[in-house]
């Protein structure tokens, strides 16, 4: 009986080829369809969002635990280190009221717009930025960080264990209005002038991404009810900070 013999064919090169362009092309279609830029921008943006609702909550919980809220520490005093209304409790608008940055160092100038609707009448931004005294206090809640609010002193103790910072945190020195950084104003006073409210505060941010960011296909801020349609806000009040403009 005659054996059967089984012949093995291999790839000639131009299938070899054809098979490589064809993988290349089908990896080039999958990068294009996942742009892991965006990818990584649109979960920076998620995590931006997370945080200000982190903050808000945070400071909803020290207005209401507290017969002595103060927004940036300064209750009692006749001075504003940051808010737009003075901590004496009698809502004085504070001529040079500064954002506070998230990051370190501050800006040195920039800010060139007027605070928002419900801020005092009198109250102005001065030019220049807030922040913590250093990169490494950015976080801290006991009226040291970069908002200048105590969050340790509160009886049934702090909410939160510090206060977070946008994932990129930059920010110029003559700040723009895209820096990625994050922004807070607030407003304190026990009275505040013209049926103004008081203590309240606004966190704003950049969102980077295609997607998430100002006339994207899924436009936060636009659905935020803020009124600034570049920047995403949250706060107890989201007409503190300014419409548009570099701050």
């Amino acid at each position: 009986m005659q054996d059967s013999k089984f012949h093995r064919k291999g790839f000639t090169l131009l299938e070899l080829l054809i098979v490589i362009a064809i993988i290349a092309i089908l990896s080039i279609a999958l990068v294009f369809m996942l742009n892991p830029a965006e990818t990584l921008r649109k979960a920076r943006d998620a995590q931006r969002i997370s945080d200000l609702k982190t903050v808000k909550t945070a400071l909803g919980v020290m207005l209401t635990a507290t017969t002595t809220p103060s927004l940036d520490n300064t209750f009692g005093s006749t001075a504003a280190a940051v808010c737009l209304s003075k901590g004496d409790g009698t809502g004085s608008g504070a001529l040079g009221a500064k954002v506070a940055y998230s990051a370190y160092p501050a800006p040195t100038a920039g800010v060139t717009a007027t605070p928002g609707s419900d801020a005092v009448t009198s109250a102005t931004f001065a030019a220049a930025g807030y922040t913590a005294s250093s990169a490494a206090n950015l976080g801290l809640v006991n009226g040291n960080g970069w908002i200048h609010v105590n969050l340790k002193a509160l009886i049934g103790g702090t909410p939160i264990s510090s206060f977070p910072t946008d994932p990129v945190n930059s920010v110029t020195a003559t700040v723009v209005a895209t820096d990625l950084v994050y922004r807070y104003a607030c407003q304190n006073g026990a009275s505040v002038a013209s049926g103004k409210p008081a203590f309240v505060f606004e966190i704003d941010t950049v969102l980077e991404s295609t997607a998430y960011g100002a006339g994207g296909t899924d436009d936060k801020a636009a659905k935020d009810g803020g009124d600034n349609s570049s920047m995403y806000e949250a706060g107890n009040s989201l007409n503190l900070l300014p419409t548009s403009g570099a701050f």
